[in-house]
């Protein structure tokens, strides 16, 4: 145990942010640099090395959480970086953007604020990237098989690196002219900066995984044609068909969907563009979705000098504290302040979109929304509350409904879709069509980062097992798994 006396005598501290006046004027991560060592070590020491961590049950990762606060206890960063990579292939993706779901299980949590887990976590990957621990390991010898993965978001990548680890020879095919997928061209800057992402890829590199950008297979190149070219495929495409809104005034200019939009901002950070083609300046911005999707977007459009913000959510606010219906340890639905949120605009709950206005040349103007209540179990709109809010950009963040099908890739396949439209698997991760596997957000549905790299773990398991018949390979969960929630 790390500091037997540390959650009695220190309490939480996370990361400090930059001023909201500084931040908004750049694309840089909002945290000030280097504010968390001063105070980590502390940190880690309020971790009680539980007997049951149940900080394990939250991430479906299984990480070593209170082996590498011990260790980050006693800044032996090696080591701790080492526990930490023992279950995590990425580290400071999942210690920036994943949302905690083990604090939310912590033990301390029951009747204190929750270890600052996810802080102690890019603390360590930091300080190992700083200090250069962090090494391509090739494999020492190569299999002979041949594998080809279909998209390079945090799924994709993660089942890459596996198998490239474990002597395959394994090829990325991503759509996009950069590698990253969602965490490239879908996660401001702000919240995570591409650098980190480019490191990885070049360790990957230097491992012997192969990239193809700009390939989208169905259009591009037929999934007929992929798979007389290699041995396994991993489909790992995401959910990428987003929610639409179809209410009158939807054709208007000026609305688009969060992923249409959010890109953009992305490519003026790597020098595509001097300014987004869609951009917030001057103009009164509506956000439909209450997500993370949405926040992002909330964001973007305070650093391009939106003239007002407003967040639209259909369900009632969360509350500030666990409902009685989410105790410890499942991930509770609760009232969150994002740092973009911090930033301004005004967040609106319990309503509903019933239509878009325009001028005469087909632009947004005005959406037009009314309150919601639930009655019998259905939300229904509340008689006398019709109103309109400007709106002259409006993003669509309502979230994902499955995987792309207009690309082809399904049908040239020949694969089973589930009743919710995601790619259907077997409890190997593989498909109908033998030695053609899906993992991440393409297989379960819209989720959370760390569960798309745990899918790519276990996905390369069930590779590596149908290549030869055998693997070591580790996989923490299984293709029925699901958050620990109620």
């Amino acid at each position: 145990m790390a500091d037997p006396k540390g959650f009695l005598t220190h309490g939480r501290e996370v990361a400090r942010t930059r001023p909201v006046t500084e931040r908004v004027q750049d694309w840089n991560e909002v945290y000030v640099p280097g504010s968390l060592l001063p105070i980590i070590s502390k940190q880690a020491g309020r971790c009680m090395d539980c007997g049951i961590p149940f900080c394990h049950n939250g991430c479906p990762l299984g990480n070593l959480i209170p082996e590498w606060n011990d260790f980050a206890y006693r800044e032996d960063w090696t080591a701790a970086s080492e526990r930490l990579h023992a279950t995590n292939n990425f580290p400071e993706f999942t210690g920036r953007l994943c949302p905690a779901p083990c604090e939310s299980a912590c033990v301390l949590g029951i009747n204190q604020p929750a270890v600052t887990i996810k802080n102690v976590e890019v603390s360590i990957i930091d300080k190992a990237w700083e200090a250069g621990t962090v090494a391509p390991q090739a494999p020492e010898r190569l299999s002979g098989k041949t594998v080809a993965v279909i998209g390079s978001g945090p799924a994709g990548l993660a089942a890459a690196q596996q198998l490239t680890r474990a002597g395959h020879t394994v090829a990325v095919y991503e759509r996009a002219d950069r590698v990253g997928g969602l965490l490239r061209y879908g996660i401001p800057e702000f919240k995570m900066e591409k650098r980190h992402i480019n490191r990885r890829i070049e360790q990957m590199r230097a491992e012997g995984t192969r990239f193809r950008t700009g390939i989208e297979i169905g259009r591009d190149l037929k999934a007929t044609d992929l798979k007389k070219r290699y041995d396994a495929i991993v489909i790992a495409a995401g959910a990428t068909t987003a929610r639409d809104l179809p209410v009158p005034g939807r054709e208007l200019k000026g609305v688009h969907q969060a992923m249409e939009y959010l890109p953009l901002s992305n490519k003026v950070q790597e020098g595509d563009y001097v300014t987004a083609p869609i951009s917030a300046a001057g103009k009164h911005v509506v956000v439909i979705g209450g997500g993370d999707t949405g926040a992002d977007c909330v964001g973007t459009a305070h650093r391009q000098g939106a003239a007002s913000v407003t967040q639209l959510e259909i369900m009632p606010r969360p509350g500030e504290d666990r409902a009685p219906h989410q105790p410890w340890p499942t991930f509770p639905m609760l009232y969150k302040v994002t740092s973009a949120h911090e930033e301004g605009g005004e967040r609106v709950y319990s309503v509903s979109t019933t239509h878009f206005e325009g001028d005469e040349d087909g632009n947004v103007q005005w959406l037009h929304l009314t309150e919601v209540e639930f009655i019998d179990g259905k939300l229904t709109p509340k008689p006398g509350t019709e109103r309109r809010i400007p709106a002259q950009l409006v993003t669509l963040a309502m979230g994902f409904t499955g995987t792309d099908r207009d690309n082809g890739l399904v049908e040239q396949f020949g694969l089973d879709l589930d009743e919710r439209g995601n790619v259907a698997r077997d409890a190997e991760f593989q498909t109908n069509v033998p030695g053609v596997f899906v993992a991440g957000d393409a297989g379960r549905g819209q989720s959370l980062i760390v569960w798309a790299i745990a899918e790519g773990r276990s996905a390369a398991k069930g590779v590596d097992r149908f290549l030869t018949g055998a693997s070591e390979l580790p996989a923490p969960i299984r293709p029925t798994d699901r958050s620990l929630m109620v």
